[in-house]
């Protein structure tokens, strides 16, 4: 899933200059050029995972019809408000504390990385979830900063597990979102906490290995606790 990327000073001209005119808003500073790319990656992404439900509930491969047209809206309403928004949750975690501690940090999405997450989710039924990924710069922030700044993002996915829980008591379409909004969530906190490759984990290890196991330590007894109360 997401994660956040050190930039480095040769290309923070470049992005500089794909970015439109930045303006202040309420909590953070973004661009008509972050705000387009973020759309795009929410629709996308959440595309993708309607496709996926659609292996679900079909038992397999979704046809060429079935993906555009009317079957595919309502599995597309579940994911925009789980997958798009616990997307968009844990990438704006991340730059929420980046700007905190003066970085500059915009999002980007990868379009072949989209398009490549909508072909094998339906030729296959995988969802390989890398649509982008928040840019910082910031060569004054410290390894603790970092650290925290990574652990903002699987904290934002527990935070939003909770609030998808209560769902689980209502029926029809909102007990689906309340599922996915849980699962998802509780999946994406514990995946991008392991301490390998460019995910949060290895960073959050890195600043403070009790961190770490606190953290992760955490994740897994939610996890747990959320397991128990999801129906059948």
């Amino acid at each position: 899933m997401p994660e956040f990327e050190q930039t480095r000073l040769e290309n923070i001209d470049l992005i500089h200059s794909q970015t439109v005119k930045s303006k202040k808003m309420a909590l953070f500073n973004t661009s008509s050029t972050e705000l387009r790319h973020l759309l795009i990656a929410w629709i996308a992404i959440s595309y993708a995972f309607a496709i996926l439900i659609a292996w679900i509930k079909l038992g397999h491969q979704p046809s060429f019809s079935q993906i555009f047209g009317p079957f595919i809206l309502d599995l597309m309403v579940i994911s925009l408000v789980t997958v798009g928004i616990s997307f968009i949750a844990h990438e704006m975690g991340h730059k929420f504390v980046a700007q905190k501690y003066g970085a500059w940090a915009e999002f980007r999405m990868s379009v072949n990385m989209l398009l490549l997450a909508i072909l094998m989710a339906w030729q296959i039924g995988i969802l390989f979830a890398a649509p982008g990924a928040v840019q910082i710069f910031g060569p004054h922030l410290s390894r603790s900063q970092y650290g925290k700044v990574a652990a903002s993002g699987p904290l934002m996915n527990l935070f939003l597990a909770f609030v998808f829980l209560p769902l689980l008591t209502d029926k029809g379409i909102m007990l689906e979102i309340g599922r996915w909004g849980v699962i998802i969530n509780m999946l994406l906190a514990g995946f991008n906490m392991l301490p390998i490759s460019v995910l949060d984990g290895r960073k959050v290890l890195a600043w403070s290995v009790p961190v770490y196991i606190g953290l992760f330590i955490l994740i897994i007894m939610v996890g747990l606790f959320m397991v128990n109360l999801l129906p059948p």
